[in-house]
Parts: C-alpha cells; sequence; structure tokens
C-alpha cells in the first residue's frame, strides 16, 4: 500500500473516501497503518437504476445476491432518488448529475448493471468502462436495446403490450435474471427509519391498524376508487374491529379530508418521504392501487392488499403476505390512463371484497 509522507494509506479499502476522513476513523479514530475493519475491494459494482421512486425500491432485493456472491464488493449506485435507498447497504449512492456523471466515466468497474431504458442511462452503459455489463445499450438508431440475451425477456415485455400481458414473470425474476442470477425470494432492503424518533400519538391503539392508501399519482386515474367505496370499506373495517389510518400525500390530502369527515376514520395529514414511510410502518397492513405506497408496503413487509385493474397481476410479488384484489369485470385498458369504455372497472371492485382479504391477511 502506498505511504505519503510516511503515512500509510489503503485507497482500496470500502471505507477510503479520499475526501474526508472515513467512518471509522471519524468515529473510531482508526488509521490505516493498523485498521481492525480494513476492508479491501475485491470487486467494484455499479448499478444503473434511476427511474421512479417505487421501481428504485422494488431493484433493491438485488442487492442482497449481489452482497452473497460478491461479500467483498464496493457497490455504488447511480439514481435520481438517492434518499430513497438503505444508505447501509450500498456504499456509494450518487445522484445523477454532471459532476456524477464525470467522476463516474473516469472511473473502472468490473461489473455494470444498467436496469433502465431510459437514453442518458443507455449512454452511461456505453460510455462507463467495466469488464462485464447487463442491461441495456444504446441502440445505433438511438433508442434502448438489450445489450446481451439475458435483457431480452425483459425488453421485449416493455415494448409490446401483447407479451406483457403474457409475462408470468414478477418484476424482481425478471431483473434478476436479467442480471445472471435466478430469484430465489429475495426480500428488499429497505429503510423503517425508526431511528429518527418520530412520535404517532395519534394512532389509535388497541386494533389492527390498517392503512388505507387512496391515490394513485395522476399517470394512470383509471386506478382510481371512487370516495363512496372508501367509505363503505371503512365502514366495513370499522365495525370488523379494525383501526383504518387514511394515508397519501398532497394529492390525496383533500380527498382523505372528506372520508375522515364522513367515517371518522384516523387521518394525520401529509408528511416527508421518511416520515410518511415510518408512518406506514406503524400499519398492521396495507390496503393501495398500484402505487408507491405499494412498493412501500411491499418492502416493510407488511400484508398488502393490492387492488388491481390495469396492470398484468403476475407483475406484483407480495412475498406470500396480503392479497391481490381485481374487479368483477375484467379490465380492457392495459396500461392506459384513461377508460376506453368511460367508467374505470375499478368501479366494479366491491368494498365487501377488499374487507374480505383484509379479514384474511390480517385478523382482527
Amino acid at each position: 500500500m502506498p505511504d505519503l509522507h510516511g503515512v500509510t494509506v489503503h485507497p482500496d479499502c470500502r471505507h477510503f473516501r479520499g475526501d474526508i476522513p472515513c467512518r471509522p476513523n471519524k468515529e473510531q479514530g482508526y488509521v490505516c497503518a493498523n485498521c481492525p475493519v480494513y476492508a479491501p475491494v475485491q470487486e467494484r459494482i455499479l448499478i444503473i437504476k434511476l427511474g421512479a421512486i417505487g421501481d428504485v425500491i422494488r431493484t433493491t432485493p438485488l442487492l442482497r445476491r449481489l452482497r452473497q456472491e460478491y461479500p467483498a464488493a464496493k457497490i455504488t449506485w447511480l439514481t435520481l432518488t438517492p434518499a430513497i435507498l438503505p444508505q447501509g447497504a450500498i456504499d456509494e449512492i450518487l445522484k445523477l448529475d454532471l459532476p456524477s456523471v464525470l467522476h463516474l466515466q473516469a472511473r473502472e468497474f468490473d461489473l455494470l448493471f444498467n436496469l433502465d431504458k431510459d437514453k442518458e442511462a443507455c449512454a452511461l452503459h456505453d460510455t462507463i468502462r467495466a469488464t462485464r455489463k447487463f442491461g441495456y445499450t444504446l441502440h445505433p438508431s438511438g433508442v434502448a436495446w438489450p445489450s446481451n440475451a439475458l435483457a431480452e425477456h425483459k425488453f421485449l415485455t416493455g415494448v409490446f403490450d401483447q407479451l406483457s400481458l403474457e409475462n408470468q414473470k414478477p418484476y424482481a425474476q425478471e431483473i434478476f435474471e436479467l442480471c445472471g442470477f435466478a430469484f430465489q425470494g429475495e426480500e428488499y432492503v429497505f429503510d423503517t427509519h425508526e431511528d429518527k424518533g418520530y412520535t404517532w400519538a395519534a394512532l389509535p391503539q388497541g386494533r389492527p391498524r390498517i392503512g388505507l392508501n387512496t391515490g394513485c399519482g395522476d399517470r394512470w386515474t383509471t386506478r382510481l376508487w371512487s370516495d363512496e367505496k372508501w367509505i363503505s370499506l371503512i365502514t366495513q373495517l370499522q365495525q370488523g374491529g379494525y383501526a383504518p389510518i387514511l394515508l397519501g400525500g398532497a394529492a390525496e390530502d383533500e380527498r382523505n379530508q372528506r372520508l375522515r369527515a364522513a367515517t371518522g376514520a384516523a387521518y394525520l395529514g401529509t408528511f416527508p418521504l421518511e416520515q410518511f414511510i415510518n408512518l406506514m410502518h406503524h400499519m398492521d397492513g396495507i390496503v393501495t392501487q398500484v402505487t408507491m405506497a405499494m412498493h412501500i408496503s411491499i418492502a416493510l413487509a407488511k400484508p398488502t392488499i393490492l387492488m388491481n385493474n390495469i396492470f398484468n397481476p403476475y407483475e406484483f410479488d407480495l412475498y406470500g403476505r396480503g392479497q391481490l384484489v381485481s374487479p368483477e369485470r375484467q379490465c380492457v385498458c392495459f396500461y392506459r390512463g384513461t377508460c376506453k369504455l368511460g367508467t374505470s372497472c375499478m368501479e366494479d371492485l366491491p368494498a365487501e371484497k377488499v374487507f374480505a382479504a383484509v379479514q384474511a391477511s390480517v385478523p382482527a
């Protein structure tokens, strides 16, 4: 190892930062010459997963397999949403910006996994040096393309609705296979933020808490359930010995205010993301559509009652906790934001069916 003015330095250590003191030096005063936690890097791994928060969350099971296969690796993750990633499980979390791109293009990795078909992600796949690359590259025409045969299945299910409808592999299995692994039920890696000291004195006590995530974002509004359906479910939950808790962000605040006024269900308001995650951590079960809260619920290992209509049900793995419920009428609007028939089939999902799924998943 190099000596600088007679001082031993280990730049190959997983803990070494180069610009500031490493954590072992800062917290225990260790120096490289006799450091008891020296951890030389054997492999350098880069994950590129930029996308939506939910997609980033549901890619985290891959970390468990990478740590199993490469226990001495330094894992770097490039994303648009660094705050959602578990800090302790990843050695280096970078936000996609010019400084990060310049930094990564000057480095070299043993393994690079590009799991996004965004053009900038594919360009980075092609311009960052790595011994082995997986995922998506740029086709000469300027569009995303499989970088090898392992990525072909996931690529094709994303560009043809017919193949997406036929697919029977959950997302995690597709991602694992794209990276050359067999999925073995690895759980998400996620932070409950329980150490932040959030207090929830207003939460009901003595009954199972069922979080009701009442929104779904504004991209695919065909997923929305009407106030009347939510009121019916809340009433059944209250009569069945449960404590319904209304959940959502700023977009759901007005609806949740109405539902609280109509039913008396608990509603604590809106919160920053980390605090919202911790609030969900205090639920005994979650009822949600396919949205960010669904990914958080699964990541928190909560029994998840998933209301789905426009997506392939095989895409979602609830890890044996909870149930997926769909409308009585078959949905004809696969991955569509507006209903071709004028009225979303979600109105044909009875509250009684959702309540029965809660009872089966979370005993009162």
